[in-house]
């Protein structure tokens, strides 16, 4: 139904009480409800939940490790407008959003898996950095004095001073 007249103002023109009820509703202090943020907790409760969410944990769930190491990350469609001379040093990890199409040698701590695909289909290389805090793994793990080789590994025959090498699937070389 098409409304034919629209009204002037959304004031309370007119009316006595001006939307407080009674008469006697809002004449003094006891119907303020406190000062500043009292009873946040109480009959204000609804204003902190509707305006301030996570005051009053309504909005924050969870726990959030305040150690955790978190590397800084690149796009490989950044890497492609920032690399010169067909290489890029990039001290965090790199993420596959984007497209490459020039061959870049790319070093960074981490890569995933899109990214590596991208990198070595456009003709680049993606080279792994040793990271800062892998040494500091393997001194809180005791396993700083091994070195563990990724392809194979590697025994030494105390009597001999001989390697003994084992590939991973324990065919012996």
């Amino acid at each position: 139904m098409p409304i034919r007249f629209k009204k002037k103002s959304g004031k309370y023109r007119g009316t006595r009480t001006c939307g407080a009820g009674s008469s006697k509703n809002r004449r003094g202090k006891g119907n303020k409800g406190g000062w500043g943020r009292a009873g946040i907790k109480k009959h204000r409760y609804t204003y902190a939940t509707r305006y301030e969410p996570g005051k009053l944990g309504s909005g924050s769930h969870g726990f959030r490790r305040y150690n955790k190491r978190r590397l800084p990350t690149i796009n490989v469609m950044d890497i492609e407008k920032q690399a010169d001379n067909g290489s890029y040093v990039f001290y965090g990890k790199v993420l596959g959003a984007g497209v490459i199409t020039k061959p870049v040698e790319v070093s960074a701590f981490a890569f995933t898996k899109v990214a590596k695909n991208k990198i070595v289909g456009a003709g680049g290389k993606a080279v792994l950095l040793n990271t800062p805090l892998s040494s500091l793994d393997d001194k809180k793990s005791g396993n700083s004095k091994e070195k563990v080789n990724l392809d194979k590994d590697v025994k030494k025959d105390k009597k001999n001073d001989v390697d003994v090498t084992k590939n991973k699937k324990g065919d012996n070389e």
